[in-house]
């Protein structure tokens, strides 16, 4: 599983068709996992939380139709572009999101794995996909939210 911003490949040669894509962003330096995940990990809540601003009305109430409407946003823990996905919410409306995550225990894997989520961040919405981080704008045109 990869982490993308917004590229996808399509292609019918199974499970390893990203791979080349994947190694040589990897070998470019584009991605390092193994740094990003270690400072992730041991990184403290509280202090990530201090550097995510407070959420608006907007993004709150953003956060809540998504789930109202049954949007399933999925991820993993070491994927900065799905942190960067969710800070774009605010650090209250992180907590409202519909979100799985899918590297974390067998139970996340499972529910993604089923989903055929084939990248991070991966956005569901009345059985459409769509990859990448996605602004609140669109979010907002997607899912039919209208700012009362």
């Amino acid at each position: 599983m990869h982490c993308v911003m917004a590229i996808t490949t399509q292609s019918a040669q199974g499970p390893w068709r990203s791979l080349p894509i994947l190694l040589s962003l990897l070998a470019a330096g584009w991605i390092a996992v193994l740094p990003a995940a270690q400072a992730a990990e041991s990184s403290s809540a509280g202090a990530a939380a201090s550097t995510i601003p407070a959420s608006t009305n907007r993004q709150k109430e953003l956060a809540k139709h998504l789930k109202l409407k049954g949007a399933v946003l999925y991820g993993a823990w070491w994927c900065p572009h799905c942190t960067h996905q969710k800070e774009l919410f605010g650090v209250e409306a992180i907590e409202l999101l519909p979100y799985v995550e899918c590297d974390k225990d067998d139970a996340g894997r499972a529910r993604c794995q089923q989903a055929q989520v084939r990248a991070y961040p991966t956005w569901e919405l009345n059985g459409e996909q769509r990859i990448g981080v996605l602004s609140l704008k669109e979010l907002e045109i997607w899912s039919g939210y209208s700012n009362r």
